[in-house]
């Protein structure tokens, strides 16, 4: 009897805990590297690169404990999940044609004289002023606010329609690389220090 008790006690100790757990999501960062390639290489009219598996399934952190993978055979967890990100929101689709149109008929050209180039953060910065014309830089100028207007808001967007504000950082990281791997040659970019180089 003793033994029935205490086995009800633990079965119901262990639903309690399950019930009151917080579970973790974890950034799904494969889904998120391809979401970030996609978005790039529309507004730079690039042809793909490398592309990642769809929907690869999350790993969990290394280093789980016993108790941590009891409850995680009680909770479900977000890692096992396909994950996915959406950037089809009408909002950063919106976003994304303004970045398509500007890279087009302004940008594009300050990126091939090195002018301008990508910061290590996700953003684009005038790297050497003296390589644009005098009259031309008062624009050149507002397409780079403009442009960095729409990048900050682009990685916010993204976090939230995907239910996670939070990612806000981990999405402009993601894409702060997809950016780099996407110039072209000849294009600059800063390294994790800040300091600037041609791809």
């Amino acid at each position: 009897m003793r033994k029935l008790f205490a086995g009800v006690a633990t079965f119901t100790a262990l639903a309690l805990l399950a019930a009151c757990v917080t579970i973790n999501v974890y950034f799904p960062e494969a889904a998120a590297d391809k979401a970030a390639e996609q978005f790039v290489d529309k507004v730079l009219d690039t042809p793909a690169q490398s592309t990642p598996p769809a929907n690869e399934p999350q790993q969990p952190p290394p280093g789980k404990s016993p108790g941590a993978m009891l409850l995680d055979f009680l909770v479900p967890s977000a890692y096992a999940q396909q994950a996915n990100i959406n950037i089809q929101t009408p909002q950063i689709q919106a976003i994304q044609a303004r970045m398509q149109q500007r890279f087009a008929s302004i940008l594009s050209k300050y990126f091939a004289s090195g002018a301008i180039g990508f910061t290590k953060d996700g953003l684009v910065a005038v790297r050497d002023a003296a390589a644009v014309p005098l009259p031309e830089r008062p624009a050149l100028n507002t397409a780079v606010a403009d442009e960095n207007r729409d990048r900050q808001a682009v990685y916010r967007e993204i976090a939230v329609a995907n239910g996670q504000p939070g990612w806000e950082a981990q999405i402009r990281s993601t894409f702060a690389k997809q950016w780099v791997q996407q110039a072209k040659p000849g294009w600059y970019y800063q390294d994790a220090g800040g300091a600037w180089k041609q791809k």
